[in-house]
């Protein structure tokens, strides 16, 4: 297990390798293996590509992101041409259905309405993230499945999806489920372990939510 400080220093290092963001402006506290970013970056795509950064270390337990987007002159945009541009980008994306449509304050992004999948969901945040001008994202939209079904059928769906993933250790991750809500509880070794397993709830019929309470560990 590393320390703290160990543990910071590796997500300062991933940092200043991504080329996509500005390092020197980043600041990164450890405590416990919970890293805490703070600082400014100078677009919401930036704010996003930090988070990945530390994500993708090894031995991050937890993340708090206080990164704060500043957007220079030439990124700012009135909130009529954002608004214009995400729903342009919502209307070509094919994953994206006509029931969520998005509104915009003050540069951040609001996504409203409902979705029969979560992928539905997803797409649409990721349609509109990283345009020009754009703050933020909040992602409201409901996930309404087409059908219910029995909860033993989507405890044991998603058993034998996390048994189907070679990275994921399916015996220590537990599934309960009640009235589409699914809490998935146990430890895995990455936070790409943990992505996997909520992906692999997220696919099962009739799941209309997900928490997510598996811890990263050893």
């Amino acid at each position: 297990m590393k320390n703290d400080m160990k543990l910071r220093q590796d997500v300062m290092d991933e940092l200043a390798y991504e080329p996509s963001i500005s390092a020197n402006e980043i600041g990164v506290a450890v405590k416990d293996g919970v890293v805490t970013l703070s600082g400014a970056v100078g677009s919401y795509a930036q704010k996003r590509a930090a988070e990945h950064c530390a994500e993708r270390v090894s031995g991050v337990r937890a993340l708090a992101d206080a990164l704060e987007v500043r957007l220079p002159n030439a990124l700012a945009k009135s909130d009529t041409d954002i608004a214009r541009a995400a729903a342009n980008a919502l209307d070509w994306d094919i994953e994206v259905p006509d029931s969520i449509k998005v509104r915009v304050e003050n540069c951040w992004l609001y996504l409203d309405g409902s979705a029969t999948w979560q992928f539905q969901k997803a797409a649409a945040e990721r349609a509109v993230r990283y345009l020009t001008g754009v703050r933020g994202v909040t992602n409201l939209v409901t996930v309404k499945p087409s059908k219910k079904v029995s909860e033993f059928d989507v405890s044991d769906k998603i058993r034998a999806a996390l048994r189907r993933t070679a990275d994921l250790e399916a015996n220590k991750i537990s599934v309960e489920t009640a009235d589409g809500k699914v809490t998935l509880r146990g430890t895995v070794r990455s936070w790409a372990e943990r992505d996997d397993a909520e992906r692999a709830a997220w696919s099962a019929l009739g799941v209309r939510d997900v928490e997510d309470r598996i811890t990263i560990g050893a």
